[in-house]
């Protein structure tokens, strides 16, 4: 048996419908490919900005890595970052969450 994926579009909005719950609203900045295309997700605190990169891990599970580094950075280096990565991949979703604490609304393995 192989290994059951979500199509990004349902994940997507599965994601944004936690985020309403736990008080984290978001919204798609840009939509990406329904069925197959990766995720950024920017998250909003309240000194900046940190932008999560979805990967597959050595497991094949689902992971997430602070793609702009530990600490948040100023929306205009989450900003570059996102526009460098939608250039390399035109098939990528980015989300955006008000998250005070940094953390996705979303279970997530953040390595």
């Amino acid at each position: 048996m192989g290994d059951v994926r979500i199509k990004a579009g349902i994940w997507v909005a599965a994601s944004l419908r936690l985020g309403m719950l736990d008080n984290k609203p978001g919204v798609v900045v840009r939509k990406g490919d329904p069925d197959a295309g990766g995720v950024l997700v920017k998250l909003y605190g309240r000194s900046g900005s940190i932008v999560l990169s979805q990967f597959r891990d050595v497991a094949g599970e689902l992971a997430w890595m602070r793609a702009t580094g530990a600490e948040p950075v100023s929306e205009q280096v989450a900003d570059d970052y996102i526009a460098k990565q939608t250039r390399f991949d035109p098939d990528i979703w980015v989300l955006e969450f008000d998250a005070p604490d940094y953390l996705p609304p979303f279970e997530a393995k953040i390595v």
